[in-house]
């Protein structure tokens, strides 16, 4: 029998081995041996006598021992044990949902981080669950999806964020809430709710519940970030280093936080290793050319922001940096070009106001900056949690204005 994949797993027959997403799982042989006819068998009830016959090579066996063993194999799994069903008098059987195919090919489009991917990805997660309704993953794909559309600027806040708050509510009534379900609601909790409290006790149950899990160590970074509490960002991020080194947002997250804390230079060199890790990511290319920016380099800086552009031509924030940059660099006419090339592409794309602000301010148009600020308030731009710490926004900050703009932003969310 030849190694086999279901779900996230891989049975591995050559070494007895029960691998999820590439790390082993724990198992007995005899466990091991159970789950191997069930995977070979999949789809089919096994009774008593076959799986004895099968798993234990015809050694005799009380049935105790075998509801024993398939419960350990059962608990090996997690929450995909549900999928090792058991009917009375027929048996056993691993029945994995008829909609695996389209999960996974949901997840390879999510993992572009793109808008046409996250789209074409919803497309795949939602026939999954009309296909088969129980299948937490389409829903948790769903909600993740919204969840990545709302936090990189993609679709307004204020219209998406009620969708991931519906799928992953329907999500976590069909598997659980599961750390990864948890992680995902504290990002909402800390991003477009604002009620930091609570982010942060669920940033914490998620990793009591699995230290290891990176995601949720970033995230709480950039929560740490907004309340202005750098020194625990910087340790979540280097915390996250050590449990999970190759996640593609935990490179960006690092040089957001050495930019926060003003230390552009360490900065710079963070952002390089990130672009090089992780060339595609346009989080990563923004930040590194931010880092330039800071740091002086706007030659740089705006060869990164171009890169980025390139690359993530669906975002136009993106453009809007380049925009500013441009301004920074005295070039105002190419900076006031950019900017009603955004201002006419609202008309049919949401185009992120809190970037818009920062390049309106760039070219000279301070009032209009403020307007845009109040427009990413009502949109529910997710960039505003880091409106405190962001060097875009020194300038504005000192404006008397911008005491208006953080008394909204303290008052309770009117987004949920």
């Amino acid at each position: 029998m030849a190694d086999v994949s279901f779900g996230p797993f891989v049975l591995d027959t050559s070494s007895t081995r029960l691998l999820r997403d590439g790390i082993e799982v724990k198992l007995r042989p005899q466990a091991f041996h159970a789950l191997r006819i069930l995977v070979r068998h999949s789809g089919q009830s096994i009774g008593y006598e076959q799986m004895m016959a099968e798993a234990w090579e015809g050694t005799f066996v009380s049935r105790h021992t075998v509801d024993v063993t398939v419960g350990e194999v059962r608990k090996s799994l997690g929450e995909y044990g549900r999928w090792i069903t058991h009917r009375p008098k027929v048996g056993y059987c691993l029945e994995v949902p008829a909609s695996e195919e389209l999960v996974r090919k949901g997840w390879h489009f999510w993992n572009r981080r793109t808008h046409e991917g996250a789209d074409r990805a919803i497309e795949c997660f939602k026939q999954a669950a009309d296909e088969c309704p129980t299948d937490f993953r389409a829903l948790e794909g769903l909600s993740t999806c919204h969840l990545m559309l709302a936090t990189f600027g993609m679709r307004a806040p204020s219209e998406v964020y009620g969708e991931f708050l519906d799928a992953h509510a329907r999500a976590v009534d069909v598997g659980g809430l599961r750390p990864e379900l948890r992680c995902n609601r504290a990002h909402g909790l800390h991003m477009f709710e604002r009620r930091y409290a609570d982010a942060e006790a669920e940033f914490a149950q998620t990793l009591r519940e699995k230290p290891t899990y990176g995601t949720a160590l970033v995230r709480s970074a950039l929560m740490y970030a907004t309340l202005g509490r750098l020194d625990q960002a910087l340790d979540a991020v280097d915390r996250a280093y050590q449990v999970d080194p190759l996640l593609p947002t935990l490179p960006a997250a690092l040089v957001n936080v050495r930019i926060w804390r003003r230390e552009f230079d360490i900065a710079v060199d963070a952002g390089r290793k990130a672009v090089e890790l992780h060339p595609y990511l346009q989080i990563s290319r923004a930040n590194y050319a931010l880092a330039l920016e800071c740091s002086g380099d706007l030659e740089a800086a705006l060869e990164q922001y171009q890169l980025g552009c390139v690359m993530s031509p669906d975002l136009p924030w993106m453009r809007a940096l380049v925009g500013a940059c441009l301004a920074k660099m005295s070039r105002l006419e190419d900076a006031r070009r950019i900017l009603a090339e955004l201002e006419g592409l609202r008309s049919s794309e949401y185009v992120d106001a809190y970037h818009m602000a920062i390049l309106r301010d760039g070219v000279g148009q301070r009032a209009e900056a403020f307007d845009e600020l109040e427009r990413a308030y009502r949109d529910n731009s997710a960039f505003l949690y880091a409106i405190d710490i962001d060097p875009k926004v020194d300038a504005m900050r000192a404006d008397a204005r911008f005491a208006r703009i953080r008394q909204m932003l303290d008052s309770p969310s009117e987004h949920t």
